[in-house]
């Protein structure tokens, strides 16, 4: 049957009108409101159908329609903007869908079966241990074994699959071809000496698979390890899968399809989700559509769904963006597999993403430690006696599946006994070809790689780096600021931060390694430093010039980022999983705006190796300094960091001149070392005479963790700082011509550079005191980690600090009250018999 033209925006006219069309307007009226009326539901206690006086209608039309859009299947699309789209969707919705054929019925049967004797497998033979069971929506095998076989059929070589716990150990097993000898023996736990101290729970680890497509292709699978902040995975697999299809072109989003897969009441609940769908066209996150897969269990936890959500669907907040919305009664099988197919032909074809709602229950509680017939009583009582979904579909096709339970029993308890046999030792992660170069671990010394670079290199990138076309219509300030740079470039004047970054990022390029970074402003710069595009003043068109640097280089991709934390730096720990040859950096627009993305920084950057064995090497740029702004412009919280740090697991430093953090960002790029960096950056001293670099420090070799002091050669008294507040007591020693008080930045804080840090001591042997001084409060900054280790280190020499008193919030409102407090903060660090003055 033909589907009725659908209106551009129905219903567009009333009865009586010469252009209506009576069953236009009730097809109309089905599409905008039928999902309401859809039998969704298994249970039918939570979405019975509502009365929709829209769909007051009665006659054929109607019935017909109905059975379009009020079946097990509920349609939102008429949100969509675009005519093309809700066409496209309406002709294939009501297109009365071909009859299943045999081979694809007994396909699903088998799929379903082997997902409900698997999970009660693991129930029988480890009760009371969690798993997150599927049973209740184990729909999701065929819909999942379905949309990897459209996608095959369309051109997808691999996926990047984001999922929380429920149902993950099906998937490998039944999706990915993991053996389930392999899973049971997870839960048989392993000889804890090999693992003590790292490692994870088995429904948080990765797996990779391969997918045998009914056509003969294979679809690679990638599940990400995923920690329980349940949707906290969804920007990493987004940025992953970016970066898969960046390594195949042009066509990557054809061969690279992202899915991630829900629980309703995270979905509904946490807002990282829609900080990720948000990314879906924006220009450097895109990753031309992705399956959003709701495991709708209609519970979370012990909570009902009017307790999860405020809306009918735990997908409504979905509708915010044009995609297409399935909900689907995960009791009619065949109906699922439907709409996976349509949602893998609809992303192939729009490049957009798309939600699917299976809605089914759960059988057991939120884990299987839990009873759930304390909390939802009735609701447990009506599943107790509810078959399996097997035991339905076996009944509906007219297939007795007794003897093939009988077999998978066999199957799965033979694999049982198999896994009490296995060697009980932790699955290390196998890493890309592309990691093959690069090291984790310890740091070894053989890891270090040269910085530096002459003089005639920084004069040709620099010729580059200040050069535009001659039509472009620069500002005059920026005309300016380039003619300054190039003065840098030729040693005429020493250079800035914003300079030193941009040599930086150009010698890298030009060399063949990406530079990728983002924020929120990061083309300009937060504090108008950076300009790495221009814009012309007349058509606001933008021109790089890091991109035509050399006929061959890397690219250099810089985006401004939507106004997102955890959103926007989970992508781009997930884009340095799949790019190790690319220097990817997340910059915050002031430092602890990266508070926003504590679980990103706590479950991935700063534990990921340890628990699962993977490397990343983000860099995080975030601004610190106490300049009189505020507290929540002034600390990047470099307590919280340090706080993270063991076995080499990131680094943290704060270079605190131009040529370092030239040095610094080469570093990360070059050596094969791969960690996550943070670098606390700054602000007032971008520009500052006291941070910036003469052209010859650029030639220097090597970061140094550890800036000795240098202009006076027997100090009685060493002050050890990092940052700003190093400059600023240099400045007051020069100015009370103090020559025995010596000044040591210490550069690297993590792995702290005991070595470095001891040579720099060591030659001032008359240096009697030894002084760590910082901005921040005594309860923040890197006091309580710097305090311990200066103490062993000192060899007999007396110890104290300077800082702020301790604190509840990081830095004081007022500028004169900050002015008032630096003052006496210098003067206490540069007075001798400071031991006296503190006691008083």
């Amino acid at each position: 049957m033909t589907p009725t033209n659908l209106s551009s925006d129905a219903p567009s006219t009333q009865p009586g009108s010469q252009s209506f069309s009576q069953r236009q307007y009730i097809f109309d009226s089905f599409r905008r409101w039928g999902y309401l009326k859809a039998q969704l539901d298994p249970l039918g206690q939570y979405l019975a159908p509502e009365t929709v006086a829209e769909l007051d209608f009665t006659g054929p039309d109607a019935e017909e329609a109905a059975g379009y859009y009020c079946s097990t299947v509920g349609a939102e699309c008429m949100h969509i903007p675009s005519a093309e789209r809700r066409q496209w969707l309406a002709e294939r919705l009501e297109t009365n869908p071909l009859a299943v054929d045999e081979a694809a019925q007994q396909r699903i049967l088998e799929l379903l079966t082997r997902a409900d004797i698997f999970e009660q497998t693991i129930q029988s033979r480890y009760l009371g241990t969690k798993r997150f069971s599927l049973e209740g929506v184990t729909a999701l095998i065929p819909f999942l074994d379905e949309l990897f076989n459209r996608a095959a059929e369309f051109g997808a070589q691999k996926s990047v699959m984001g999922m929380s716990h429920r149902g993950r150990l099906s998937v490998m097993v039944n999706t990915f071809g993991k053996s389930a000898a392999d899973i049971f023996s997870k839960f048989e736990d392993v000889d804890p000496r090999s693992i003590l101290g790292g490692g994870d729970v088995k429904y948080h680890v990765g797996a990779t698979g391969t997918f045998l497509a009914r056509n003969g292709e294979t679809v690679s699978l990638h599940l990400v390890s995923n920690p329980s902040h349940l949707e906290a995975v969804d920007p990493v697999a987004m940025g992953r899968a970016k970066a898969k299809q960046a390594r195949y072109g042009a066509d990557g989003v054809s061969r690279v399809l992202p899915v991630i897969i829900h629980g309703d009441a995270a979905f509904a609940g946490q807002g990282i989700w829609a900080e990720t769908m948000n990314l879906a066209s924006i220009e450097g996150y895109s990753v031309g559509g992705s399956i959003q897969i709701v495991v709708n269990n209609l519970i979370g936890f012990t909570a009902e769904p009017e307790e999860s959500n405020s809306t009918r669907f735990a997908t409504d907040l979905a509708k915010r963006l044009d995609v297409p919305i399935f909900h689907v009664n995960a009791e009619d099988a065949e109906a699922v597999v439907r709409i996976a197919a349509l949602a893998a032909e609809y992303r192939h074809t729009f490049h957009s993403d798309v939600v699917v709602d299976l809605i089914g229950y759960r059988r057991h509680g939120h884990s299987e430690v839990d009873d759930p017939t304390i909390t939802q009583p009735l609701r447990y009582a009506r599943i107790k006696n509810h078959p399996p979904l097997y035991e339905i579909y076996a009944k509906k096709i007219g297939v007795d599946i007794a003897a093939r339970v009988k077999e998978l029993q066999a199957e799965f308890g033979d694999a049982q006994k198999q896994a009490q046999t296995m060697q009980k030792m932790p699955t290390l992660a196998k890493m890309p070809e592309y990691w093959s170069a690069y090291k984790g671990g310890p740091f070894k010394a053989e890891y270090e790689a040269e910085t530096g670079i002459s003089r005639e290199e920084i004069g040709a990138l620099t010729a580059g780096l200040t050069k535009y076309p001659s039509d472009f219509h620069i500002h005059p300030k920026i005309a300016k600021l380039l003619e300054q740079r190039a003065e840098m470039g030729q040693g005429k004047r020493p250079f800035d931060y914003g300079m030193a970054e941009a040599l930086a990022f150009g010698s890298l390029v030009k060399g063949g390694t990406p530079v990728r970074l983002s924020g929120q402003d990061s083309q300009r710069g937060t504090f108008n430093q950076r300009h790495s595009v221009l814009i012309d003043i007349e058509n606001e068109q933008g021109f790089v010039p890091l991109n035509h640097l050399a006929e061959d280089q890397a690219p250099y991709e810089a985006y401004n980022s939507m106004l997102s934390e955890a959103g926007v730096m989970g992508f781009e720990y997930g884009y340095s999983r799949d790019y190790p040859e690319t220097l990817v950096l997340w910059e915050a627009q002031f430092g602890d705006f990266a508070n926003g993305a504590q679980i990103v920084i706590d479950q991935f950057l700063s534990a990921a190796e340890d628990k699962w064995g993977l490397l990343s090497g983000l860099t995080l740029l975030l601004p610190h300094g106490y300049e009189g702004q505020g507290p929540e412009h002034s600390s990047a919280r470099i307590e919280r960091y340090l706080q993270l740090t063991a076995h080499d697991n990131i680094q943290v430093c704060q270079p605190s001149t131009a040529a370092q953090y030239f040095h610094l960002l080469r570093r990360q790029a070059l050596r094969k070392w791969r960690k996550p960096l943070v670098v606390f950056t700054p602000k007032s001293m971008l520009r500052h005479p006291d941070a910036i670099s003469p052209i010859e420090a650029f030639s220097v070799q090597y970061f140094q963790n550890v800036l000795p002091e240098t202009e006076i050669k027997d100090a009685k008294r060493l002050l050890v700082c990092t940052g700003k507040i190093g400059h600023e007591l240099r400045v007051e020693r020069a100015k009370r011509k103090d020559g025995t008080t010596g000044i040591v930045f210490l550069e690297q804080l993590y792995p702290f550079p005991e070595a470095e840090l001891i040579a720099a001591i060591e030659a001032h042997p008359n240096a009697h005191e030894i002084v760590w001084v910082q901005e921040e409060p005594q309860n923040m900054g890197a006091h309580s980690y710097v305090m311990p280790r200066l103490r062993r280190l000192a060899r007999n020499r007396q110890v104290l600090s300077v800082k702020r008193s301790e604190a509840a919030s990081p830095a004081t409102g007022s500028g004169k009250a900050h002015e008032m407090e630096q003052k006496t903060l210098i003067e206490l660090a540069l007075s001798s018999g400071l031991q006296d003055k503190v006691a008083k």
